[in-house]
């Protein structure tokens, strides 16, 4: 079962995940609470600790390796932080006041980052060029600081009239840039560290991401900020998410084909484009949505996203891998 699982993208991280929300709605008051402990203050040190681990893992290297073909980095640049917004912004109107706050949630999936590790794992599992996915995904990250808040914050602030930029990215800067850029100078000193036990520094990672889920959640349930979505609406969410993902999937194979990218690079260029990272997701949203109740609510299309990407794009890179495989051997074995 486990394997059937992973080749479907479902891990028990995906698992924790949905356990994490069963966990809110039956017992919110944990997340809430500031005594004797506050939970969101925890997440909100493991926060800096998941990206100084993200700079001491980030190979200046491996991302040189990348460098060489601008166009394909301008184009998954362009995806990820430009054609996503604006694929989005087209169903605005579909949004009436009441459900603003999903939108607003579809809007700041889509003004996020790339994500590093699974970009790099599916364009590793489809044969393509993994330097490149790695410099790009690193890239996306490091610009995703500054481009989502200002992205987000245009449509935060036409809703409540008031966004502090400045205030915003100076948490940003604090609580992730610096973290990365500390990490980064520590990486000669303590990158094989890094590598080496990057399988715990990832359970780490995922505790933390797990704990921001369950007390953002914890706050829209307390509030019954979910009574008004159904399961219908819900299900309708989680289609569009899945539509959106095939959609700039679609785009970017037919955009990389009209460039003439080898098909290494079309492989980069698809799986690094259509990604999503929930880790830079769960941490903007405690900067850029302090406090607030919708938290639940506007992690909610990520969410799905993030689950219904890697479901998606593991059953693509297999088949794309084994095709690969097949010619080999056909030419070769």
């Amino acid at each position: 079962m486990r394997a059937t699982l992973s080749r479907l993208g479902i891990d028990g991280f995906l698992l924790a995940i949905i356990t994490m929300v069963i966990l809110a709605s039956l017992f919110p008051g944990p997340g809430i609470a500031k005594e004797p402990v506050s939970l969101e203050e925890i997440a909100n040190y493991g926060v800096s600790i998941i990206f100084l681990f993200y700079g001491l893992r980030l190979s200046p290297e491996k991302m040189k390796a990348g460098l060489s073909n601008w166009k394909m980095h301008v184009v998954i640049q362009l995806t990820t932080f430009v054609l996503f917004p604006l694929l989005v912004l087209l169903i605005k109107p579909l949004f009436h006041d009441s459900i603003f706050p999903l939108w607003l949630g579809i809007f700041f999936l889509a003004a996020l980052p790339s994500t590093v590790s699974s970009s790099v794992v599916m364009v590793s599992i489809a044969k393509g060029n993994i330097p490149a996915a790695i410099f790009n995904a690193s890239l996306s990250s490091m610009l995703g600081i500054f481009i989502t808040p200002l992205w987000t914050g245009l449509f935060i602030a036409a809703d409540t009239g008031s966004f502090d930029v400045s205030s915003i990215l100076l948490k940003l800067c604090l609580q992730v840039l610096l973290p990365v850029a500390l990490g980064l100078i520590l990486h000669r000193y303590f990158g094989r560290f890094a590598e080496k036990h990057n399988k715990t520094l990832k359970l780490f990672d995922q505790s933390i991401i797990l704990l921001i889920i369950y007390t953002s959640f914890c706050k829209s349930f307390a509030e019954h900020l979910f009574d008004g979505l159904g399961v219908t609406r819900i299900l309708q969410l989680a289609a569009g998410m899945i539509v959106l993902f095939f959609l700039v999937f679609g785009l970017m194979n037919i955009i990389s084909r009209l460039l003439h990218f080898s098909r290494n690079d079309r492989i980069t260029v698809v799986f690094c484009g259509s990604k999503k990272s929930l880790v830079h997701g769960t941490v903007m949203s405690k900067v850029l949505f302090p406090q607030s109740t919708l938290s639940g609510i506007i992690i909610l299309p990520l969410m799905l996203y993030h689950a219904l990407q890697l479901i998606a794009a593991s059953i693509i890179a297999q088949k794309m891998g084994r095709q690969i495989k097949e010619t080999w051997d056909k030419n070769y074995g």
